[in-house]
This record gives C-alpha cells, structure tokens and sequence, in this order.
C-alpha cells in the first residue's frame, strides 16, 4: 500500500484525527511528523508519531493555524507533503496554494476548488449552474437587517443566516420574525469572524424539519470520479451533528440514486480531486444542495465501516499523483454502521463544554465496534479546542444490529473525570423514533429535555472542580459491585442507569466553601474561555435567568445568565478578554 513520492508526512492537525492519519501512515510505511501547541503536549499524536515539533504558546492562530509556521516545520522535518485532517487549515485556500509554492503537496483538493466551494454564495451558484438542486437563497453576501427582512418577505419565515466562508454550524442562525433579525445577523457575523476570519453572510430559506444526507466523492488527477454513497447526519444540537450512519435509513432507493448522481454531477463540474462531501437537505423526495465540505469528515468512518475501504490510504496515494484504487463498478456496500460522537459536554446542561482530567479511560470493542479517539487515563483535556474525545463506531449486518452494538458499546465505554455525552447519546438509542429511522434535523429540539437527565456536575464550576472520585470493586455476600467514593461533604454527581462508570468532576471543599459564602452575588465563568459579547453593563437592572453575556469555549458559545434578579455592581471582563474558569465576570450589587 505504500507510495513511492512520500517517505515522510507531516500532520497539520492534533486529537483522533491527526491520530487517525499518523496509524495510516505507519501502516503504509511513511514516517509521520506532529506537531503540537503547548497545551498539547501530552497529546496522543504527540506519542504515536515518528516526530513531533513544538508550535509554542499562543492563541490558535500563533500555533495550529499559523501556516507559515507549519510549512517551516515540515521542511525542516524533510516532508514531502501535508495532511490537514479536518478543521483548522484544512478547507483553506491559501495556505494549500503555499504548501505548493514551497514544494510541498497539500492532501486535499487543488486550492482554486477549496477557494470556490469555501464561499458559499459562489459554490451554490456553481451548483445550480451544474443542474444541482439549490435551498432558495441569496445571491450575495448581507450585510444589514433591511436585507433580511426583504428576503424574508419573499419567502416567509423561518430564515437562516449562514457565514459564507464555512459551515459545519458555525456561523449560523435562525430566524424566526423581526424581531430577531438584528440578534442573529450579529450574532452570525461574529462567529463567522471569529472561526473562519471572514464575517460575510448570506441567507437561506430555512427548512424546519428536513434530513441532512451528505454523498462522499473521491476524486483523482486523472480525471476518474466516484461516490462511495450517502450518510445520514439529522441527528444534530446547535446545528451540531451527533450521531451519522450509513446508508440513510429508509431513503427511497430511486431517492438515493438521483442524490448520488447529483453529488457527482456537481462534483465533477468542480473537477473535484481527493475526498470530498456534498451535502443536501431531503424533504420527502426532494433534495437541495447545501455545501462541499472539501476535505475529510468526521464521520468518515461509517463509509469506511460499509465499504471496507480505507480513506485516509487513498487520499495519500491519490495526492501522491497515483489513480484512484477504484471504479465506481468495483465499490459495494454491506451491513450498516452508526457514529456517536462523544464529546466533553454535559447535555444536561445545554450540552456545555467541558474540560478537566480524565482519571480512567476503557474503551468498548467486541465484533463491529471501532473506536477513533486520542483520550487515555491521566490525560488532561485542554479547553483551547473541539470538545470531541472520540468516535465510537459500530458497524452490523443490519441497522437493527449496529444499533443494539452501540447500546452495548456506550455502556461499556469508561471515562471517569470528565463530563461526556455519553448519557445523552444513551438517551438516544433508548427513542424509538431514533431507532426507526423516522428523524430530521428537527428532532433534538422537539424531543429532548435536558431533565431527562440529571445534570452530571454542580450548577457552580469552577478551577477547583478537580475530580475527585474514585472507582472499586466490592463483594457483599460474594456479589461484586462496582462502587464510587467522594468526600463525604460533596454532593455525589448523578450516574446514569445503564452506565456506572460515567462520572463528573466537582468542587474541592475549599471552592465550594468560598462559593457559599459569597452567595449568588458574584457571577464567575463556568469553564476557561473568551468573552465574545456583553449584553449588560454597571448599573444595569437584570433579572434572574437573563444572558449577562456570551463566553466562547471549545468552539461553542454559552451563555452566561443572571444566578438572581439585581443590579450589576461590577463587570470585571471586556469583549475579547481569555478568562479561566472560576474567574470573577460580574458582580451584582
């Protein structure tokens, strides 16, 4: 499987999916380099590949999105090329044309593709040129509320804004009348600037309740093209996804095959090359394009799990010049696999962010289960990035088969530590709806409720929310039981039926004491990040539960609401300030 044009091939990214191409590279015999900020250190990328270079201390853009920095690294390492994974420079145009200008290959599209495909406004028209279906939308980028307001006279409401230079959710916001309109442009803008450095948005017409179904192409330098068929992605929070399988569940087979046709279509109008993704919205038998993701997935692995083909292997070989390993005739699919993506996050809580040290880390196996992730005991879980720990894949002859493997697989997955989602995706697999296939994008919102679960930490984080727990096992009567130890003084954090080893991490004496006596007086971050937005200043009068302002964590916002009704006294923070957690944001009087 090896390619004779690379001997050495750095990675432009960290976490399982720098993990993912480094375990490709070993197995093709290419040397792998990683390169790692300060934060990540003690990553496992770090440890798995042959090199590892230091980006420094700094802000995301001074370390894994300072290209120039990475292109130096790889010379200096003696790469051949550049694997960008997903994410972080990965869909950006000018630093896959740099990567050429210094001689090295970017393992991706050609930079002008990325550069059309990253503005969306561009890409739709491309496809509607293509004979692609395309959402109603705008033709250019928005810039004021008067804009959305005509559009939305046109074509009625709800409306969606979405940044123009990006996807993946981010940058985006849904309108749903007036008044909302100035809110969700700004807010939209900002996130645009903020993830993707550019502010522009444009306008769709949003659809409320349709199934988000993605087409993986794979395309070479020899003019060869094929799709490796769709996956279903509607499972999604904040526009977020959380679960993906493959094939789609109950899409018409005549459906399917016109989407899969139409992926082509605007691929191959792009001269598409490497791996790439269309994705579409579905409403009953209609289909509308929705963006190129012109990289790697995340969910890659279900494609992988029903094909038996390897991506990562051929977006190698196929930047190396070689042709594609395959014809579209030679391409078969069998069985069903399904994705859960578990992320640092407690969903009881609006799904937030978390961060800590993971003090026991076991993963799930047994036949048709796959696990990508770069988590282990004793790692501590930085708050700079993605909240995503893992992906855990089940693949069956079946989706029924899949399904009870993931059931089965989320109850033996251990992480102690840290808070993960893994209730939430338990939750999931226990809904009917869910497990017959009859979803869309709609679903979180309608059906869950955060008090289906119990919240996994104590309203009141803090720096000091060290884990503290620790696990035994112990025989009454010759019966063994898995059983959980805190101090006596701290509230035990709930464990979910079905898992007993998901737990969470809570505040040392010391915090909770100095909490207490301060009351609901002073308002502190929940977790380390950036203030973005501030909605009130001193003096003004706030009542209880209302959004103080906006702290920006591991690429998610959070609101931060008022604990109780008051004045504010104090702000101690400013727009753009990186606070900790436990830090002081606000003081009421």
């Amino acid at each position: 499987m090896t390619t004779k044009k690379f001997q050495k091939i750095l990675i432009a990214n960290r976490g399982e999916i720098a993990v993912r191409v480094i375990r490709a590279c070993r197995e093709m015999g290419i040397a792998s380099v990683a390169v790692y900020a300060a934060d990540d250190r003690a990553g496992l990328h770090v440890r798995l590949a042959d090199e590892a270079y230091a980006l420094g201390e700094g802000s995301l853009r001074e370390t894994y999105l300072n290209g120039d920095l990475l292109r130096q690294i790889a010379i200096q390492a003696g790469a051949q090329a550049i694997h960008p994974g997903y994410g972080f420079l990965s869909e950006n145009a000018d630093f896959a044309r740099s990567c050429g200008t210094d001689g090295l290959v970017f393992i991706g599209p050609k930079p002008e593709v990325i550069a059309a495909m990253g503005l969306k406004v561009q890409a739709r028209q491309i496809m509607a040129d293509a004979g692609v279906p395309v959402v109603p939308g705008s033709a250019e980028a928005v810039t004021t509320s008067a804009e959305v307001s005509a559009f939305a006279q046109q074509y009625g409401y709800p409306v969606a804004v979405k940044a123009s230079a990006g996807g993946g959710g981010k940058g985006l916001r849904v309108v749903t009348g007036a008044a909302g309109i100035k809110e969700a442009l700004e807010g939209a803008q900002r996130e645009a600037q903020a993830y993707f450095g550019n502010p522009a948005v444009y306008l769709e017409k949003y659809l409320p309740a349709p199934r988000h179904v993605e087409v993986q192409v794979f395309g070479d330098q020899h003019g060869h093209l094929v799709h490796l068929g769709e996956r279903d992605c509607s499972l999604q929070r904040r526009h977020q996804k959380v679960m993906e399988e493959a094939p789609a569940p109950y899409l018409p087979a005549e459906v399917r095959q016109r989407l899969c046709e139409a992926a082509l279509k605007g691929a191959g109008a792009i001269g598409y090359s490497n791996a790439g993704t269309l994705e579409f919205l579905v409403q009953g038998n209609d289909f509308y394009f929705l963006e190129v993701n012109t990289r790697l997935q995340v969910e890659h692995p279900v494609t992988e799990m029903v094909t038996g083909l390897d991506l990562v292997k051929a977006q190698i070989k196929v930047a190396a010049g070689e042709p594609l390993p395959w014809r579209q005739e030679d391409i078969c699919w069998r069985g069903h696999a399904l994705e859960c993506r578990i992320n640092a996050e407690d969903a009881a809580r609006n799904f937030r962010p978390a961060s800590g040290r993971v003090t026991a880390y076991e993963t799930p196996g047994g036949p048709g289960v796959r696990v990508d992730g770069a988590a282990y005991a004793e790692w501590l879980l930085p708050s700079t990035y993605d909240s995503l720990i893992a992906k855990l894949v089940t693949w069956g002859e079946d989706r029924q088969e899949a399904w009870e493997r993931m059931q089965r697989a989320l109850a033996e997955y251990r992480i102690e530590g840290i808070v993960t989602n893994i209730p939430f995706h338990q939750w999931s697999m226990a809904q009917p709806a869910l497990r017959e296939g009859r979803y869309d994008t709609g679903f979180l919102a309608r059906e869950f409720q955060a008090s289906t679960l119990t919240a996994a930490s104590p309203a009141d984080d803090s720096p000091e929310n060290l884990p503290t727990t620790r696990s035994f096992a112990v025989e009454v009567n010759r019966r063994l039981f898995q059983v959980q130890v805190r101090d006596l003084d701290q509230p035990a954090a709930a464990v979910p039926a079905g898992n007993p080893h998901a737990t969470a991490p809570r505040r040392s004496r010391v915090g909770r004491k100095a909490a207490a006596g301060q009351g609901d007086k002073v308002i502190r971050a929940p977790l380390s990040g950036s203030i973005v937005r501030i909605h009130a200043q001193p003096g003004d009068q706030v009542t209880a539960g209302a959004a103080l302002m906006v702290l920006e964590a591991m690429k998610m916002e959070n609101d931060i609401p008022a604990p109780a009704s008051g004045k504010i006294k104090e702000l101690a923070v400013a727009v753009g300030d990186r606070v900790a957690a436990g830090a002081v944001l606000a003081v009421l009087e």
